[in-house]
């Protein structure tokens, strides 16, 4: 039986999580200093002392975590095994830039490295989530037990590729969502909001319940979207796009609608209330 550690069970850690022990792996995490939310989250994983414990018994470990944590992370890993003697597999699924990744790999330095992203929910709130892999690696993570929940992509023997195609997807998806926020916020003060969505609704874009879905994420997604600008600015165009979406979403984070987690969002949500709990 495979054994895969997830550092650390937040919401998407712990549906990955989930969808591995459904489909017959070993699946160990950790929750010590960690919230109630975690700990609700993680409960149906087996729960270890702590981080030298986990990489001990790993044969792969799935780093998921914020994009501003990635890189301590990685560190705190990479110091684990140090201790222990251990040498998983460690495949980094984090929203960060190919740069970023570059010096996350340099933190892995003598452990096997794949870059890793995320495209979808949790599989604990929607399976069919899919997960961009490279790196010498990649396949042996891509074989892991995913129940069907999760489908692995694998983009090639170096690493940079799914952390660069996270960064273009995410872009689109969080952008969209932003505009969309910020619609319904200028709509809202001028007395257009109905006659907005309804225009929007045509092209398929009146997507309130992910405006809600994403605002109690606004927090991370301000990182995640200074990691697509210097994504971009390496590309040779402008980082100011998305620095200033970073701005939108701290400021959504600051607000009423942000409050609570992800997975108890209410997405039924009127319009208007939205609006509502989008003011300051």
């Amino acid at each position: 039986m495979v054994t895969v550690a997830i550092v650390s069970p937040g919401h998407m850690g712990a549906g990955l999580g989930g969808a591995l022990r459904a489909g017959g792996a070993r699946v160990v995490a950790t929750t010590a200093g960690r919230s109630e939310r975690t700990r609700r989250l993680a409960a149906g994983l087996e729960l270890l002392p702590g981080l030298d414990e986990m990489v001990t018994v790993a044969d792969v470990v799935l780093s998921v975590t914020p994009p501003a944590q990635a890189l301590a992370v990685a560190h705190s890993i990479a110091a684990a095994a140090r201790r222990t003697g251990a040498a998983p597999i460690v495949a980094d699924l984090n929203a960060v830039a190919p740069q970023t990744m570059a010096r996350i790999a340099e933190a892995y330095a003598g452990l096997p490295v794949v870059d890793g992203s995320v495209s979808g929910p949790p599989p604990s709130a929607r399976p069919g989530a899919r997960i961009y892999l490279s790196g010498p690696q990649a396949q042996a993570v891509a074989g892991l037990p995913w129940d069907g929940q999760v489908t692995p992509v694998v983009l090639g023997d170096e690493l940079g590729p799914a952390s660069a195609l996270k960064m273009c997807t995410a872009g689109i998806y969080k952008g969209m969502t932003a505009l969309i926020t910020q619609a319904m916020r200028t709509a809202g003060r001028h007395g257009v909001l109905e006659q907005v969505l309804a225009d929007l609704a045509r092209n398929g874009l009146d997507d309130t319940a992910g405006v809600v879905s994403a605002a109690t994420k606004a927090h991370r997604f301000v990182d995640e979207m200074r990691e697509i600008a210097v994504t971009q600015q390496e590309a040779g165009l402008t980082p100011a796009l998305f620095e200033a979406l970073a701005v939108v979403y701290a400021d959504i984070a600051g607000t009423g609608l942000a409050a609570g987690a992800p997975e108890s969002a209410d997405r039924q949500l009127a319009p208007e209330e939205i609006v509502r709990r989008l003011s300051r």
